[in-house]
């Protein structure tokens, strides 16, 4: 991918346009200049930290199996329900098939009812998921709940993003989209506290009201002005953005811009398949696919699932308190990605997230590699504490948030519904994979083999951020386009047309 930001850009228009017409991109530039007057940003950090009191709904979904018990024998207890180690695992690990099934369809929702009407939908699942894990009466009704639960989390999995990129300016994009993950481990990092403190059953209620807050305060929120285009509701798409940006922002360039980028996608879409078969859609397909890959196959969750035993075996933490200090870990890291996101770039975060996510498994499996050959380990005895904390850290840090929010960045406004819910398909398909296989690789080779086998495939990671990945911090959709393949496209000044 190309690294010189602007050369491209203005090489683009500089032969073909004339005194009226000049490039997309330079039209950008000029937006972009230190004297043009900025929107408002207060309004869309509102509606981007609204949208987000789903994933903090979802994240208690993902963090509500472990106040079960470490093979449910909590839940069996309070429920007065028998629950096998194995049934147990796919009461838990059922939710990410749930996500998985919601991703393809999700995306034609957003298409056809809009990003905000879809998610206000995925209420109903939330609603019905909780209630039959609250009065659930068997193991069965425990999956069907979870299952929805799951269903509800990926749709905001998917929906966040693509929202909060269209709702953003390019000079905090990058922060609201976040604001995703940070909420995300709050929701789990509260679940990790409370299941400490209460039982699971009230638990289960605390949570269940988190949706219908988000229903309320969602509602008062713009739709996404980018969707308003594709239904060709150009007023509609002014009220938003004046919603977004305040009066003094320049709406008519604005529009102007997303206008153009529209029109040149639907000349050169044909159909869909057609769209996705362009050398631009293959290579943001390639990125987010890859993305999604190394985070969730560098054992993210296996680590994260594994945790309780490695702090238990350090002899000092308890396993609840390890759990809350994992959740704690996440949410700080996940909270520097947000300050810094904007500031330093994604392919950097993403870069040193990764290296250190490799050396944090390798690490942890030479200690167990030791502890198989019975070198004598009492010296190191810190080091499992450590490699998980710092795995946990960094991996919030960069590989956590990164891959689905430039999922919302990298594909054109046409083809991003859906596409980019296929990559988050993907993603849910590799989670629940890595939480079904981790306790088989443990029983056939080893927890050594088996984190060093993650550490290698974090480093092959590093190796495809470096080659593959762009950066796109700060620039806008066009832009992003162009770098991975998109032609130049042309736009009226709009003070001149």
């Amino acid at each position: 991918m190309p690294v010189t930001e602007w050369t491209p850009l203005l090489q683009s228009g500089q032969d073909t346009m004339g005194e009226k017409n000049i490039g997309i991109s330079q039209l950008t530039l000029v937006s972009n200049d230190a004297s043009a007057v900025r929107g408002k940003q207060l309004p869309q950090y509102a509606a981007a930290l609204s949208a987000t009191i789903g994933a903090l709904a979802f994240g208690g979904v993902l963090g509500w199996s472990t106040s079960g018990g470490d093979s449910g024998e909590k839940l069996a207890e309070q429920y007065n329900i028998t629950i096998s180690s194995s049934e147990f695992s796919w009461i838990g690990s059922i939710s990410n098939l749930g996500s998985a099934a919601i991703c393809i369809p999700m995306g034609l929702m957003m298409d056809i009812f809009g990003r905000k009407r879809s998610m206000l939908l995925l209420v109903v699942p939330y609603t019905i998921g909780w209630a039959l894990v609250i009065w659930a009466q068997s193991v069965v009704m425990f999956c069907i709940g979870r299952f929805l639960l799951g269903l509800s989390g990926g749709g905001f999995g998917v929906a966040v993003p693509v929202y909060t990129a269209e709702i953003g300016e390019p000079s905090i994009r990058g922060t609201l989209g976040a604001f995703y993950e940070l909420m995300l481990t709050s929701g789990v990092l509260i679940t990790y506290s409370l299941g400490t403190l209460i039982p699971i059953y009230y638990l289960s209620i605390t949570f269940a009201i988190v949706p219908l807050l988000f229903f309320t305060i969602f509602s008062f929120m713009p739709e996404s002005p980018t969707y308003f285009l594709m239904k060709n509701r150009e007023e509609d798409a002014r009220n938003s953005l004046l919603r977004l940006r305040g009066p003094k922002y320049d709406l008519d360039h604005e529009l102007q811009v997303r206008k153009h980028v529209l029109a040149e996608e639907l000349r050169n879409r044909g159909s869909f398949i057609q769209a996705i078969k362009s050398r631009v859609a293959r290579n943001g397909l390639i990125i987010s696919y890859g993305l999604m890959f190394f985070q969730q196959l560098s054992g993210v969750n296996a680590i994260v699932f594994y945790t309780g035993s490695i702090f238990g075996k350090n002899g000092s933490i308890s396993t609840d308190t390890s759990t809350i200090i994992v959740g704690a870990l996440q949410v700080l890291s996940t909270s520097i990605s947000l300050l810094t996101v904007d500031k330093l770039g994604r392919r950097v975060l993403l870069l040193v997230s990764i290296v250190a996510m490799t050396i944090g498994m390798f690490s942890l499996g030479t200690y167990y590699y030791l502890e198989h050959i019975e070198a004598d380990v009492s010296s190191i005895n810190w080091l499992p504490l450590v490699s998980v904390c710092f795995f946990v850290l960094m991996c919030s840090l960069g590989f956590g948030p990164l891959p689905f929010m430039m999922v919302g960045e990298l594909f054109s406004p046409q083809i991003k519904g859906v596409a980019g819910s296929s990559a988050c398909f993907f993603n849910w398909m590799m989670a629940f994979i890595v939480t079904r296989t981790y306790s088989d690789l443990v029983l056939a080779f080893g927890t050594y083999t088996t984190f060093w086998m993650y550490s290698v495939i974090c480093a092959i990671g590093t190796v495809f951020v470096v080659f593959i990945v762009p950066e796109t911090k700060g620039k806008p959709l066009e832009q992003i386009q162009r770098e991975l393949g998109a032609k130049s496209v042309p736009v009226p000044d709009p003070v001149k047309a």
